[in-house]
């Protein structure tokens, strides 16, 4: 099975339950960025993951990013804005016939969801849902990740590859 785990993360959080994911996914599968995870790496996934952290009720822009600088004075560490955000990388994702799953990092009590958004462009571009879009809890604002969340993304990942053999 080839799989891969595709991210956009700021703090670090979402990379860290990536790849929790792929390592739960087993196998090969890898956990890359989005401005690593180019048109010839998705070329032909039995299963796409996606992942991106709940910013300002759903998937952060490029708007979003333009003001992380100037609004992050109390993060522990910067953010890292480097990364295409994943709705413009969704955008230019070629077609597949693949199964898809979807999550977000978020706090506890934030509406709305990056992770369903995520898996509505997945399947507009032809992936197909395999699973619930599933949320990974930070602490704070800036994380850390909720005890045990990374075992719930690996267990999570379990599930995704049982779900295909």
């Amino acid at each position: 099975m080839r799989a891969l785990v595709v991210y956009q993360s700021l703090w670090g959080n979402t990379a860290s339950v990536a790849k929790a994911v792929a390592e739960g996914i087993g196998g090969d599968t890898c956990a890359v960025t989005t401005s690593e995870a180019t048109g010839e790496l998705v070329e032909g996934l039995d299963l796409l993951v996606a992942g991106a952290p709940l910013l300002g009720f759903s998937l952060p822009t490029e708007q979003m990013l333009a003001g992380i600088p100037s609004t992050t004075k109390d993060s522990p560490t910067p953010a890292d804005v480097s990364q295409p955000p994943m709705g413009a990388w969704l955008e230019a994702l070629p077609g597949g016939t693949g199964a898809c799953a979807a999550f977000e990092t978020r706090i506890w009590w934030s509406p709305g969801s990056a992770a369903k958004a995520l898996a509505k462009g997945l399947e507009g571009h032809g992936y197909r849902s395999i699973a619930k879009p599933a949320k990974f809890v930070v602490t704070g604002r800036y994380g850390p990740l909720k005890a045990g969340e990374l075992d719930r993304a690996r267990a999570w990942g379990e599930q995704l590859a049982g779900q295909l053999t």
